[in-house]
C-alpha cells in the first residue's frame, strides 16, 4: 500500500510540474485536458499530431463561435428574410 501511495504522489507531483510547464509556455490547457494529452500520449499518440489536432479543434470553436455571435446579432433579419423567402414560394 505504501508503494501505492508513493506511485501516486509521483503522479501527481509530475502532472503538476508538466502543468506548470504547461502554464509557463501560455498553452491554455487546464489541468484535465493536459492529463488526456498526456495519457494519449504514453499510449502512443504522436505528440505533434496531437498539437495539431488541439489547434484545428480551437480554431473550429473560434469559428463557431462567431457564427453564433453573428446568428445573435442578424437573427432578427434572418427571420424576416426567411419569412419573405416562404411567403415567395407560397
Amino acid at each position: 500500500m505504501a508503494s501505492n501511495a508513493a506511485n501516486l504522489n509521483a503522479v501527481r507531483e509530475t502532472m503538476d510540474v508538466l502543468f506548470e510547464i504547461s502554464r509557463i509556455l501560455n498553452t491554455g490547457l487546464d489541468m484535465e485536458t493536459l492529463s488526456i494529452c498526456v495519457r494519449l500520449c504514453e499510449q502512443g499518440i504522436n505528440p505533434e499530431a496531437l498539437s495539431s489536432v488541439i489547434k484545428e479543434l480551437r480554431k473550429a470553436t473560434e469559428a463557431l463561435k462567431f457564427f453564433y455571435f453573428i446568428f445573435e446579432v442578424w437573427e432578427p433579419e434572418l427571420s424576416t428574410i426567411y419569412k419573405a423567402a416562404e411567403n415567395m414560394t407560397s
